[in-house]
């Protein structure tokens, strides 16, 4: 497999969670990364979290759901090897006859669309050969009942979404990593206090014995980028969440 020392790589949601995992093993690997978050300030702290020894890692503020965001980050980074979006909002959970259609809107916009406009904007500097790819995640093969039906459909997009534009953009390299339960700051807003008890239950269940962290699951996205011969493909890396 290729080596990603010395490569490019930008990290969309690179300033917590499953992106700062991303973010740091790629550094780890000798890359040079961009994370990219719509906090200024979350950006700042997590590049001196990142920051180390002949580490090279810069902060860019952007906004996934804007266009003109999303053009300026590509013309700010220039050329590159690699894109990784791992960014996420808490998602719709209502019954279906309650849904809010705003903020389904809002969390379409913000995943679905927003991975479109990264792909639109990406291919102006991508390298020839890189790759990018995408974070759906567990809710498409265990759709929480009630209000699982709309995540559940946006997640189960991007094994398509990659697919066609695998062929579309070959030999540049598209994939999804589909991740189960991971301990990350987003979990504090959907259940707060109560994540501990919560991971705890839901870590014996499932045959890994665990929750993962960011660093369990960050492998997964450094594969794809290291192994030239895999596109359009969609790896789940859940510890078998899947399975019960």
């Amino acid at each position: 497999m290729a080596r990603l020392a010395g490569s490019k790589i930008i990290v969309v949601g690179g300033s917590s969670g499953i992106g700062f995992g991303v973010a740091a093993a790629a550094l780890e690997s000798g890359a040079e990364v961009t994370i990219v978050g719509r906090s200024a300030e979350k950006l700042k702290a997590a590049e001196k979290r990142l920051a180390g020894a002949g580490r090279r890692v810069t902060g860019i503020a952007a906004d996934m759901a804007n266009e003109a965001d999303v053009a300026r980050l590509f013309d700010e980074v220039g050329a590159f090897d690699h894109l990784v979006a791992t960014a996420g909002t808490p998602p719709p959970n209502y019954p279906i006859g309650e849904t809010d259609m705003d903020f389904v809107r809002q969390f379409v916009d913000g995943k679905l669309v927003g991975a479109v406009m990264l792909a639109k904007h990406a291919v102006r500097t991508l390298k020839k050969g890189g790759s990018m790819t995408f974070t759906s995640g567990i809710n498409k093969d265990r759709p929480p009942v009630p209000g699982g039906s709309v995540v559940s459909a946006i997640a189960g997009s991007f094994t398509y979404f990659a697919r066609a534009l695998a062929l579309e953009l070959a030999p540049t390299r598209v994939n999804i990593v589909s991740p189960g339960w991971v301990d990350t700051e987003m979990w504090d807003e959907i259940v707060g206090g109560a994540k501990a008890g919560y991971f705890d239950q839901m870590g014996a269940r499932i045959p890994a014995g665990k929750i993962a962290t960011p660093a369990d699951v960050a492998p997964a996205y450094l594969y794809l980028m290291q192994n030239a011969f895999m596109t359009g493909e969609t790896i789940h890396i859940d510890g078998g969440q899947r399975l019960v």
